[in-house]
């Protein structure tokens, strides 16, 4: 496993209600990533980790595309794929990815709709790895799809969903002003009673705790 770097942010850990795994307290997004590279041993576990997600009928309906710094073509190309708000902060991280997902199942080719749901379970895994090993990733909805197809010759049926940058955590300080801002911010949550409901829409089931103080870094 790979030694994490010196913490150079101030550490944002949730503060949950009830207990909950160590690494699922630490993960969190950050816009500033160093300039160092991540070991090729650790990037394959992070995918070996995606591979072992859950998914309806074991369609497993998830590929990535990913290239690192060692490659700048390949490293712009995938950039390229993010929308410029995105690409101003992503072209720091060592490690961009790309998700895309299958939208008919193989066997029947109908459409499955667990498809993006199960691209995220895939994800969540990789993630949890990464955080395990002392890396942060942070995941990206703002992408250029049409141009992603193209550059990637991805087929019909599926689609370009995500992206992700992965390294690790850089100084906050050496950010834009907006960005250090939004790193150094308190992470919050809502309290589980508004999204954990029984007997009817907006009833809080007795598993969920009603009143929740913001999680602070």
């Amino acid at each position: 496993m790979t030694t994490p770097a010196l913490a150079s942010t101030p550490a944002k850990n949730a503060s949950p209600d009830y207990p909950i795994q160590k690494v699922l307290a630490e993960r969190w997004s950050p816009y500033g990533f160093a300039d160092r590279p991540v070991p090729e041993a650790d990037l394959s576990s992070l995918f070996e980790a995606a591979r072992w997600a859950a998914s309806s009928y074991n369609e497993q309906p998830w590929t990535y595309f990913v290239a690192t710094r060692k490659d700048p073509g390949e490293f712009e190309r995938l950039l390229s794929c993010l929308v410029p708000a995105n690409q101003a902060w992503a072209k720091a991280a060592p490690v961009l990815v790309l998700g895309v997902v299958s939208l008919r199942f193989s066997r029947t080719n109908k459409d499955n709709r667990a498809a993006v749901h199960d691209l995220g379970l895939a994800s969540a895994n990789l993630v949890m790895e990464a955080t395990s090993r002392g890396l942060s990733v942070h995941q990206m909805i703002g992408i250029l799809p049409d141009r992603a197809r193209e550059l990637c010759q991805i087929p019909e049926h599926s689609e370009a969903w995500t992206a992700m940058a992965i390294g690790y955590k850089a100084n906050a300080d050496a950010l834009p002003d907006d960005l250090r801002e939004r790193d150094q911010a308190p992470r919050q949550r809502k309290p589980t009673s508004q999204f954990v409901f029984t007997g009817s829409w907006g009833q809080p089931s007795s598993l969920a705790r009603r009143e929740s103080t913001p999680a602070t870094g």
